[in-house]
């Protein structure tokens, strides 16, 4: 890993000096659930000479390998991987501390949860349903009306019957009534499902990471973050990231970086 990272400059010596880019995965790195283009994969390599890089994603670093990575070890790609939005992180290939959803809820909680999710879905009249209707995360639970095994196909046709019929904003509404004490939020993405985590722990909690970096012997402190997203929209993630740390600069495209030499 550290022999990978070597070839690029050292983080604190990058041309584009206490600036970090921040890439979402599904519909910005990839299409969702498929590979990365060599092509997205080249361009990061060069970008990386220029400025830290690293992405940050709801799924868990085995997905994000296949995705991202394939036969090369993802963590070596970009300089910062922040998987199930930043709960389970590396930089330069080095796990960083990780947070656990299931420690953080409890057991009896969760159990309560997991059974009201199920019900409910095995009473929602949709067209098709597959398997694997949660998927526990170490930071959060997916939660899928049709389930996670659909196919690609379907999944399309699922995200456009969703969208007519509001199926998971119907869900989280009922999910807020019956647990309003529990401390959750509840963000729909990607075609099939929506996330369920602790209140803060968003996309915006990979911000803790690149924050504390300037406390390193090695670190850096970054004080303007690009996040490339597709939920470019008030309220979406690059108002979060607006409304959580307000000194950041974000942008749909990163403006006057040269790639080439």
């Amino acid at each position: 890993m550290a022999a990978a990272a070597a070839i690029y400059p050292p983080l604190q010596e990058r041309p584009i000096k206490n600036t970090v880019v921040l890439f979402d995965v599904d519909e910005t790195l990839s299409k969702a659930r498929q590979f990365a283009k060599p092509e997205m994969l080249q361009l990061l390599s060069e970008l990386r000479h220029k400025v830290a890089i690293g992405f940050v994603g709801g799924s868990n670093l085995v997905k994000q390998q296949e995705q991202l990575g394939g036969p090369v070890d993802v963590t070596t790609l970009f300089d910062f991987c922040f998987s199930e939005n930043g709960l389970t992180a590396y930089r330069l290939g080095e796990e960083l501390a990780s947070t656990s959803f299931i420690g953080w809820i409890g057991q009896e909680k969760y159990n309560a949860l997991a059974k009201w999710i199920l019900h409910y879905i095995a009473d929602l009249d949709i067209p098709i349903k597959r398997g694997t209707f949660i998927e526990f995360r170490n930071g959060m639970i997916n939660v899928s009306p049709i389930g996670r095994n659909a196919s690609a196909s379907e999944r399309n046709d699922y995200e456009k019957y969703d969208k007519e019929h509001n199926i998971r904003t119907t869900m989280i509404a009922k999910l807020k009534e019956a647990f309003p004490d529990l401390g959750l939020t509840y963000s729909v993405g990607g075609q099939i499902s929506f996330d369920v985590f602790p209140t803060g722990w968003d996309k915006t909690y990979c911000l803790r990471h690149i924050e504390a970096d300037k406390e390193r012997a090695d670190g850096v402190e970054y004080k303007t973050i690009h996040f490339f997203g597709d939920k470019a929209y008030e309220g979406g993630m690059i108002g979060r990231f607006i409304a959580m740390r307000g000194r950041l600069v974000m942008r749909l495209r990163i403006p006057r970086i040269r790639i080439g030499s």
